[in-house]
C-alpha cells in the first residue's frame, strides 16, 4: 500500500494486541500512516481529533519537528478508551543555501506581504472540510521525472537569511515538462499567479490528505475536476519564488506538512 523511500525510515505495519487499531505507514517525522478501527470509534492523535470514515479507516501524519513519541487514543463505540504510545524514529535534515533571489521574495514589502497572506488564505480554504475519498489507498507514482534538487525538512537560507524549512520534494526538469497526478483525486485549487508559488494546484486524496504542485508554467486543471492517476496537471515551470525550472511537490495531512517522497520508490529506480 505504501512503499518505503529507504529501509532505514522505519516502515510500520502492525495490529495492536487488542486489535483496537491497525496501522500501515511510516513512523517518522513527515510520515503518513493509514489506520483502521472498528466503525463508530473515535480517534485522537495527541489532543487532535482525527477524521474517521464510516468503515473505520483514518489517516494521521507527523510534522517535521515531531518528537520521539506520539499518543494515539481510541474511544470505542461503547465508550471504552485505550491509548497507544507510538515511537517516532528521528531524522536528520540538510541545510540548503539559495542565493541571487530577488530580495522582495526574501523580505517582502507590506503590499507584497498582504498579497502573500491572501494567497495563503486560498490554500487554507482549499484544504478545509476533508472529504471521504479513498484515493490515498493507492500506490502513488512520481508526478514528474528529473533530478531531486530539494528534499523535505531541509533548512533554507535565502540570500544569507535563515528561513522556514523546505516542506516538500523539488524535482528539477526542463520548463514545460509534464506534471501528472500521482494518484486519483479531486482538484481543490488551481491558480496561475500566486506570488511565492506561481502556478499552484492542490489535489484532495481523502480524509485530510492533500498533495500540492507549485511553480507550474501551465495549469491544465480546474477546481472540482476529477483526476485519475497519470492525468495531466500542468507543466514544470519557474513561476513564483524559483531560481530555475522545477516542480515543488508537497503533501499535507490537513495543516501538517508531510514528506511526499515517502509515498514513492526512489527516483533512481524509475525507468526512463
Amino acid at each position: 500500500m505504501l512503499r518505503s523511500l529507504a529501509i532505514s525510515l522505519a516502515l510500520l505495519a502492525f495490529a495492536t494486541p487488542a486489535t483496537a487499531v491497525e496501522l500501515n505507514g511510516h513512523l517518522v517525522p513527515g510520515g503518513f500512516v493509514i489506520g483502521e478501527v472498528e466503525p463508530g470509534a473515535t480517534v485522537l492523535l495527541g489532543e487532535t481529533p482525527v477524521e474517521v470514515a464510516p468503515d473505520g479507516r483514518f489517516v494521521i501524519g507527523f510534522g517535521r519537528d515531531q518528537g520521539p513519541e506520539a499518543q494515539l487514543t481510541i474511544i470505542h463505540a461503547d465508550g471504552k478508551s485505550e491509548q497507544q504510545m507510538l515511537s517516532i524514529a528521528p531524522r536528520q535534515y540538510e541545510i540548503q543555501r539559495i542565493d541571487q533571489l530577488d530580495q522582495n521574495m526574501v523580505t517582502p514589502d507590506p503590499e507584497t506581504e498582504a498579497r502573500i497572506k491572501a494567497d495563503q488564505a486560498k490554500v487554507k480554504a482549499a484544504r478545509a472540510n476533508p472529504s471521504q475519498r479513498r484515493d490515498f489507498l493507492m500506490d502513488f507514482i512520481w508526478p514528474a521525472k528529473g533530478q531531486i534538487s530539494g528534499v523535505y525538512g531541509s533548512q533554507r537560507i535565502l540570500n544569507g537569511v535563515p528561513k522556514a524549512p523546505h516542506f516538500g520534494t523539488d524535482i528539477a526538469a526542463p520548463e514545460g515538462a509534464p506534471v501528472v497526478a500521482p494518484a486519483d483525486g479531486m482538484v481543490r485549487l488551481a491558480e496561475t499567479g500566486f506570488y511565492l508559488t506561481g502556478g499552484t494546484v492542490i489535489i484532495d486524496h481523502g480524509l485530510g490528505l492533500y498533495s500540492s504542485y507549485l511553480h507550474l508554467s501551465r495549469v491544465d486543471v480546474v477546481p472540482g475536476q476529477e483526476l485519475r492517476q497519470g492525468d495531466m496537471i500542468g507543466a514544470v515551470g519557474k513561476t513564483g519564488r524559483a531560481t530555475g525550472p522545477h516542480l515543488h511537490w508537497g503533501l499535507n495531512w490537513n495543516e501538517t506538512r508531510l514528506d511526499p517522497a515517502l509515498l514513492v520508490p526512489p527516483m533512481v529506480e524509475l525507468k526512463p
